[in-house]
């Protein structure tokens, strides 16, 4: 079949009415998901009972999948659809004459026909496409799942007004309304359609079972036992478990239930087009590795610790609230939607003959699980009293299957090497059906040919797929920055909720993550040549997701122990880590000609994350954006005047915004093969005396921009407590991002060594100001001119972050020249840039130690000598310094940058 040969009106016409026709029955095939609840009361049945009512359409539907599509292979899914949708509509009508516990069960059988409707629909639909597109179709069509919602989120309120048998009188009558539409707006599929009219008999039954006899059709079974029947278990199950655990009533439990099964649904279409592209099974490991993690975390019971200190025992309560619970549900069922729709993409490519039997055993099963699983939870729960069993035997069912796929492809990979692996089948079991023309396509993301200089390359391809890469790059530094400095803001709002720290312990908190920042990104700073860009930035960027959830309920209680807010200070490191790796990263896409601006716009765009917090974060805290999901408000002030602040909404924020720039990264970036490199490689710059030289220069331009952003927030509100000093906060790290990022050509045009020469002079003018306006602090106006001289130190710094980093390339072109003679132009330039990636990365994380440094400098001095002016006068040592160092080695007549600066040579680098 190709497609000129298909009918594009009446294709289109069987894929939507198809969908429709499945949401219909999906919605009729759950419906006890909510009626249930009702009879259940009704009736006094136990958990266990519950469970078996629950399931039992979900195991006819199941039962029937298998007849159903090898039916449809036979007769024809126009013919076979409608039939199923009567008989449906008839059993869900007399359901409503049941009576008793066994009545009520043989009416369910009934009704659970419905559910058989899916494989009859994936053989009907999968006919009308071809391979390359079936992904996507099935996608699409099984998003039909979303039946699930619309019945959680209507029938609650059809069996307020009307009680549950209007609830079963209205979706008979819309099934059988839908049969008919479906039956008088579709045509046959094009493969009945030229059986007929060639006058063949259909294939045999037990012809077309022959297929089930491969190991990889059971392989899919257990996947789909998981994908599907796991999504049905819990469509069924979270109403009842909602009510149960979190006490809201049956309205909430449906429509957030509802809400689960939209995006466990229609995400379906979109894992249909990634297994088209990508491959399923990059798609299946994706799945099962957040399942694995997801279902843990729901798996953990409400308990209390007591811990043993010195100090005494100190008790805390561990326990999963209400909005963790269903961001971490919404997560998994987006993931399962994914998995269900990677499942199907390879059953009519491997068996275009016999999709009908294929895809109804793999449905059978499937649906098996949607009738297991919930009696399962019941039966769990009866035994063991805990409402979290039922995600324990999920996490158990995830484990063994991620384990029996992963050792499975391992044992095939170990007998195959180079282009014999990229030929290999998805599965191991489909090694001797497999066929060539049936390897999905490449994905595209890694670059073997990377030519930036050459200008034909660059114009036609290079800069297209390079700014590609910089745009996703620049928002997922952006939120680094703003997990890493998330701290800043929220340290000094914490004894306005009850926290009880000294201002010692406050500056601890604000300092940490600077610590655990720079020393990541000691490692970062080679990760991107050793794994990629692309695997290495959308991990870091998912990683950020541990530290904001976890401080967004750590704040919620001022009970929670000082440790744990010690340990998420330090898990905000993570963000400050990323900026090594974003940064060598980028520097691999661009020519010289263009990397300057490239990684100005990088750092600079990025180092807005600091300011975006300190602004977005005050705000976004006086109001409850996330109404019950965001968990309760704290009270600050007199109990007369007390007003609410939601302090958790300060890292809660930024969560949609990481899962998305993680998905962006993954699906729009790229890597470059030949930026590829070992650790040993890279390595050579610990012998390059100009790498610790630029690590001192860097941390007196960057590591002041972060420290001071860190610092000033708490700083300003000790020194000037009558001020609102977190509403002016954002204004610092905002001069110095949009400074580094907009003030990179003066250092292209006046050179790097000498911008950076009149920074640091600067620097001390500005930490000389300030400690005359702290001196004199007491006097009117003197915040106003602490606040000034702190805004010129952080246009200084973003000055100097871009003139440093711009030093770098032109240090290591005339370096390497002289090191490295033996080597010709082309292989001298790519070590030249090898080498400047690796020093920016780790002059980069040498220098994020003073986000760390400086906070903890201003609580040193407080502590010891009362004040904050010993440490900066250390700082303006330090500048002397700096300024001495880069006019000695860089800028004197004689220094290495002396005649290229004084060349009109705009070869550019700035930076973060």
């Amino acid at each position: 079949m190709s497609d000129a040969s298909i009918d594009r009106g009446a294709q289109q016409r069987a894929l939507w009415l198809s969908t429709i026709a499945f949401t219909a029955c999906f919605a009729v095939w759950m419906i006890f998901a909510i009626i249930g609840i009702q009879i259940k009361r009704d009736l006094g049945l136990s958990e266990t009972e519950f469970g078996l009512l629950a399931g039992t359409p979900v195991l006819t539907g199941s039962l029937t999948r298998l007849v159903l599509g090898v039916w449809t292979d036979q007769y024809g899914g126009r013919r076979v659809f409608t039939i199923v949708m009567l008989a449906a509509a008839v059993a869900t009508y007399l359901l409503t004459y049941a009576q008793t516990y066994p009545q009520f069960l043989l009416a369910a059988l009934g009704v659970g026909i419905s559910g058989g409707s899916f494989a009859v629909g994936v053989a009907y639909v999968s006919r009308w496409f071809t391979p390359a597109k079936q992904g996507l179709a099935l996608g699409v069509f099984g998003a039909g799942n979303v039946g699930a919602a619309v019945t959680k989120f209507a029938a609650p309120f059809v069996m307020v007004a009307m009680g549950w048998k209007g609830v079963a009188y209205i979706w008979a009558a819309g099934l059988a309304i839908m049969a008919v539409v479906f039956f008088l707006g579709t045509k046959d599929d094009p493969v009945v359609a030229q059986r007929r009219l060639r006058h063949e008999k259909p294939t045999g039954f037990w012809a077309e079972m022959a297929p089930l006899k491969n190991v990889q059709v059971w392989r899919f079974s257990l996947y789909y036992f998981y994908v599907f029947g796991g999504f049905v278990a819990l469509s069924l199950w979270l109403p009842h478990y909602l009510i149960k655990v979190y006490h809201v009533d049956i309205e909430t439990a449906g429509m957030t239930a509802a809400m689960f099964s939209i995006p466990a649904s229609l995400f379906r279409v979109y894992g249909g087009h990634l297994s088209d592209r990508y491959g399923a099974r990059t798609v299946m490991y994706w799945m099962f590795l957040v399942s694995v993690v997801a279902t843990f975390v729901l798996s953990y019971p409400s308990t209390d610790y007591v811990v043993h200190t010195a100090q005494g025992d100190k008790a805390f309560h561990l326990a999963m609230g209400l909005p963790g619970f269903i961001v971490t549900i919404f997560v998994l069922g987006f993931f399962m939607a994914l998995g269900k729709a990677a499942v199907y993409k390879h059953i009519p490519v491997y068996y275009p003959d016999n999709v009908g039997a294929v895809g109804g055993l793999v449905g059978l099963i499937g649906g098996l699980g949607g009738f297991v699983l919930p009696i399962a939870f019941g039966v769990a729960f009866d035994l063991t009293g805990l409402w979290t069993s039922c995600f324990m035997l999920m996490f158990v069912i995830v484990v063994v299957s991620l384990t029996w796929m992963h050792f499975a492809i391992r044992y095939m990979e170990r007998s195959a090497v180079a282009a014999t692996l990229e030929k290999l089948p998805e599965l191991p079991e489909m090694e001797e059906i497999h066929k060539p023309g049936l390897v999905p396509p490449a994905s595209g993301a890694m670059i073997e040919d990377w030519r930036p200089e050459d200008k034909t390359f660059w114009e036609k391809t290079g800069r297209a797929i390079a700014h590609r890469n910089l745009w996703i790059s620049i928002p997922a530094l952006l939120l680094s920055f703003a997990i890493w400095q998330v701290w800043s803001v929220v340290v000094a709002k914490l004894p306005l909720v009850g926290f009880k720290f000294t201002t010692d312990q406050l500056f601890w908190l604000a300092a940490l993550p600077g610590l655990s920042g720079a020393t990541l990104r000691i490692f970062y700073s080679f990760m991107v040549p050793i794994f990629g860009g692309r695997l290495w930035t959308t991990l870091a960027t998912w990683s950020l997701i541990i530290p904001a959830i976890g401080i967004g309920y750590a704040v919620q209680s001022p009970d929670t122990p000082y440790v744990v807010l010690l340990i998420l200070a330090l898990l905000c490191g993570f963000g400050g880590g990323n900026f090594a790796s974003s940064m060598a990263n980028i520097s691999f896409f661009f020519p010289k000609a263009e990397k300057g601006h490239a990684l100005a716009m990088n750092a600079g765009l990025g180092n807005l994350g600091v300011s975006v917090v300190q602004f977005v974060a005050p705000l976004i805290i006086a109001y409850g954006v996330f109404g019950p999901l965001g968990g309760a408000p704290q009270m600050v002030g007199a109990a007369d005047k007390a007003t609410q602040v939601w302090l958790q909404n300060a890292s809660f924020i930024f969560v949609p915004f990481i899962v998305v720039s993680a998905f962006a990264a993954w699906f729009g970036m790229n890597d470059i093969a030949s930026a590829k490199a070992s650790f040993a490689e890279q390595s050579v710059i610990f012998t390059r005396r100009h790498n610790w030289i630029m690590c001192v220069l860097y941390t007196g331009t960057f590591g002041s921009f972060i420290g001071f952003a860190a610092g000033f927030p708490l700083l300003g509100k000790i020194l000037f407590p009558h001020e609102n000093v977190l509403a002016y906060a954002f204004l610092g790290p905002l001069v110095g991002a949009l400074a580094r990022s907009g003030t990179g050509w003066i250092s292209d045009r006046w050179g790097g060594g000498r911008v950076t020469l009149s920074v640091f002079v600067g620097m001390m003018v500005g930490v000389a100001a300030v400690l005359y306006f702290v001196a004199a602090k007491d006097q009117p106006g003197a915040f106003w001119g602490f606040f000034a001289s702190f805004l010129f130190l952080f246009l200084m710094t973003g000055i100097g972050n871009a003139s440093t980093f711009q030093m770098i390339p032109n240090i290591m072109r005339k370096e390497i020249a002289r090191l490295e003679p033996h080597l010709d132009p082309t292989a001298r330039l790519r070590q030249a840039e090898k080498e400047s990636a690796a020093i920016t990365g780790f002059t980069s994380a040498i220098a994020a130690y003073g986000a760390f440094f400086i906070p903890k400098s201003y609580g040193t001095a407080i502590a010891l000598t009362g004040g904050v002016s010993a440490a900066l006068w250390a700082f303006l040592v330090f500048y002397a310094i700096c300024a001495g160092v880069t006019w000695a080695v860089y800028t004197r007549r004689g220094g290495l940058l002396h005649d290229v600066e004084r060349r009109a040579t705009p070869a550019a680098t700035p930076a973060e």
